[in-house]
């Protein structure tokens, strides 16, 4: 009966060095207000600087999206007052933005392909966090001032599925790119969530809801599954003129509703005029030429692993999405193992052992370490099964991956004289199974494998095990 009709603004956090308009740090972790100045703090007198590094990645930004980046952009000044905003506005780019006309593919699950807008991109900057405790709340400005590029989409999506899959592709290439960490639990990669409906085979838009700052990709799309039921429901009970309006509401994590915070400004609200202390921003064609070539994006990194590693699509894309599993996957395969292996090993061996704040980037096994493990197990060096051992020993001891067979004993018996006669005690000590497997019995035959890896314990060759068997027992 409805359309969902969604579209979303992104604030992403640069990974600069310093502010936007001033030489602090950004931080995340530092203690509070310490990384202030009198340009963040608004006093009186203290005028903005532009980082010209922010430019530098809005170029790679644009250029990954393949939009038309501004050589010429204007700052604006944007106001309203928040606790959290030292200056009573914000600068920001309103008239003419650094990025716009941009667009970026997604691929439904169906395999459709579709193509979502980027209308702009604008330079601005951040403001500090509010800190409520109990009774009181307190202000930490160490944010702001801090970069962010807000990117923002037409309303072309309409599903939640579609919102997620854009938002992963965009959370990927802001990591490829290596212009901000998108962290979203430290508030780098925030997510502002439009949403409306509308009776199907109807072109008009209604009234647009906003929700905002919410922090998971889960979290996203249960928020817009509840915001568009609370929508649908109003229209069927006849009360959607009264109950919906166009506001700005949060998602309640906890009950999984969402909830009116205030009314949303529209744009005379906060009377938009020229930043009367900027200059205007002038990308150079020596700045723009440097950084419009940039790294290999996810979409292109996938294709040439497909082509190169005979990987298939499923694995292709898990690998690919994210830039640090990528970078491992291909140390990995600097030591000259099989692409299936190398997959298995990195995505479901490995990853089942991260916990907690250890990472692919910190992990005490790095790609190399990994990609040795893998050539024992193809070597025959060690079993499959008791690789997982050395992997889990690997986990909490500093040890190469050799010694640690050695340490835990596990190095594969190869010698098909020793496996023999091991076989032949087997055979020997259980003559009634033997005479059962003969007479029909096939399941006994995993019997007899099981004893002989037992008494190996676990470190003779499955497949001369198996060999050696079927000659003996027919």
């Amino acid at each position: 009966m409805f359309e969902v009709v969604i579209g979303l603004e992104v604030h992403v956090q640069l990974n600069t060095k310093t502010k936007l308009f001033c030489s602090c740090a950004t931080s995340f972790n530092h203690t509070q207000n310490t990384n202030t100045c009198p340009t963040c703090l608004a006093l009186p007198g203290a005028l903005p600087v532009l980082n010209k590094e922010v430019l530098q990645k809005a170029v790679m930004l644009g250029t990954a999206l393949g939009a038309t980046v501004n050589r010429t952009s204007y700052f604006d000044r944007k106001s309203y007052f928040y606790p959290d905003s030292p200056t009573a506005y914000q600068i920001t780019q309103f008239y003419t933005p650094v990025i716009q006309n941009g667009a970026l593919e997604i691929t439904l699950s169906n395999g459709e392909k579709k193509t979502i807008n980027v209308a702009f991109a604008h330079i601005e900057a951040d403001a500090g966090k509010n800190i409520h405790d109990g009774d009181i709340s307190k202000v930490d400005l160490n944010r702001a001032g801090t970069p962010l590029v807000e990117i923002v989409t037409g309303p072309d999506m309409r599903s939640a599925e579609e919102a997620i899959l854009y938002l992963k592709k965009l959370h990927s290439i802001i990591r490829y790119l290596d212009i901000g960490d998108a962290n979203m639990q430290e508030g780098s990669f925030r997510v502002d969530v439009n949403v409306s409906i509308r009776p199907k085979g109807e072109e008009k838009l209604y009234t647009r809801v906003e929700v905002k700052n919410i922090n998971s990709f889960k979290f996203i799309e249960k928020a817009i599954e509840v915001e568009v039921r609370r929508q649908s429901e109003a229209w069927e009970d006849g009360v959607y003129d009264e109950e919906i309006c166009q506001e700005t509401r949060l998602f309640d994590q906890v009950k999984i509703e969402t909830r009116s915070m205030r009314g949303k400004e529209a744009a005379a609200d906060y009377r938009y005029f020229p930043e009367p202390d900027l200059l205007k921003a002038v990308i150079s064609d020596e700045m723009f030429d440097k950084y419009s070539v940039i790294p290999e994006l996810p979409d292109a990194k996938r294709e040439r692993f497909i082509k190169d590693f005979g990987l298939n699509q499923y694995n292709a894309d898990v690998i690919t999405s994210d830039i640090e599993m990528a970078k491992f996957f291909e140390e990995m395969m600097l030591e000259g193992i099989s692409a299936k292996n190398a997959t298995t090993w990195l995505t479901v061996e490995l990853q089942a052992r991260l916990k907690g704040e250890v990472n692919l980037t910190n992990t005490p096994v790095n790609a190399k370490k990994l990609g040795t493990l893998v050539k024992r197990i193809e070597d025959k060096t060690i079993s499959g099964k008791a690789a997982k051992d050395v992997l889990d020993y690997l986990m909490e001891n500093e040890s190469g991956v050799d010694e640690a067979i050695d340490t835990l004993g596990l190095k594969q018996v190869t010698d098909m004289g020793a496996i023999e006669a091991m076989c032949d005690e087997i055979i020997a000590a259980n003559p009634e199974k033997v005479e059962q497997l003969k007479g029909g019995k096939d399941k006994l035959f995993g019997f007899f494998v099981g004893q002989v890896m037992k008494a190996s314990q676990g470190s003779a060759n499955p497949q001369a095990v198996n060999e050696i068997l079927k000659a003996k027992l027919g």
